[in-house]
């Protein structure tokens, strides 16, 4: 098998792995909106839990299907620690921005991160920077707004504080990419860097919410909140299935589908999160689906198959040529 038979491969794989990802990742929404509807949860209080769930989940199972993938070298731990403070500080900053300007803009703030992560990949990973992929992220953002509703006036009414915060977020996330690519080059498995990028999220999450306690919106006021939803076991049982669901298997196969696609491309296919989200909560939820959403789903769907055609007809054309057949 040729080489660009087999980096055409990759990317049918890498492609593959990402869109699941993101499908899997637009339950999300569904499972927080439900607890913090339902059981009013603090968002920080939620997040911690999520990571805790992953983290236990994950040394279970590595542990009894593969232990080795606990083990990291020694020289990776500084760069795990660092991998897992952005996790926590994004999440966080996520979270606070959503207290300060509501679901819509900070969804749209948040998916900025696709431009962020293609001009520092660009920049950081020295990432190809072409103008398909500057379309498809032009594309990506603006399917975003449409989803989100962030074409109505009243929605920006947010203080400086808010639009600070919400592209701080976005830029978190696309730093998250970043490093989850530059994870893979140094050769680290994405399951053994999942469990350690959550459990050191997990510590500083809970340093979060302590050193936050009173002030820091979404944190607990007491520690005795951490066992917020007590006996509601039905409440366990919906943060278990976030925690496993859209939490672990989204943010692996988001690992996963680094190692074979740049940060970027990987980046604008999870745009698509909120076109899935936006589908499952009109059929689970009964929220409204907008022709203005279609048209969103279809600009960021359109961005990211143009790009994946594009890249494809690109690796056609760097297959070598068969040698002519001699007289």
């Amino acid at each position: 098998m040729s080489k660009p038979e087999t980096n055409k491969t990759q990317l049918t794989r890498g492609y593959t792995i990402a869109f699941i990802s993101a499908a899997i990742f637009s339950t999300t929404a569904i499972f927080i909106r439900y607890l913090t509807q339902t059981y009013h949860l603090p968002a920080l209080v939620l997040a911690f839990w999520r990571e805790i769930v992953v983290t236990l989940s994950l040394v279970i199972g590595l542990g009894l299907l593969k232990r080795s993938l606990l083990r990291v070298e020694r020289k990776h731990l500084g760069y795990l620690v660092m991998y897992g403070f952005v996790l926590a500080i994004f999440n966080a900053l996520w979270t606070l921005s959503v207290s300060l300007n509501g679901a819509a803009v900070s969804t749209v703030l948040a998916y900025c991160s696709a431009g962020f992560t293609a001009l520092l990949g660009w920049w950081l990973l020295k990432e190809s920077l072409g103008w398909a992929k500057l379309l498809a992220v032009v594309l990506c953002i603006a399917g975003c707004v449409l989803i989100s509703g962030a074409l109505d006036p009243a929605v920006w009414r947010v203080n400086l504080l808010g639009i600070i915060t919400g592209v701080l977020s976005g830029l978190l996330y696309a730093v998250y990419s970043l490093m989850g690519r530059s994870a893979s080059q140094r050769g680290l498995n994405p399951w053994s860097t999942l469990v350690y990028t959550f459990g050191v999220a997990a510590v500083f999450l809970l340093a979060f919410n302590l050193l936050g306690m009173g002030f820091l919106p979404g944190a607990v006021t007491r520690p005795a909140d951490f066992l917020w939803l007590g006996k509601a076991w039905a409440g366990w049982g919906i943060l278990l299935l976030l925690a496993m669901g859209p939490t672990l298997a989204g943010y692996g196969l988001y690992n996963v589908s680094l190692t074979y696609l740049p940060s970027s491309v990987a980046n604008l296919i999870v745009t698509l999160e909120p076109a899935g989200t936006a589908l499952i909560a009109y059929f689970v939820l009964g929220e409204r689906f907008t022709w203005v959403q279609v048209g969103g789903s279809l600009l960021i769907l359109g961005g990211v198959v143009f790009l994946r055609i594009y890249e494809g007809w690109l690796a056609e054309r760097s297959e070598p040529q068969p040698e002519p057949a001699g007289l």
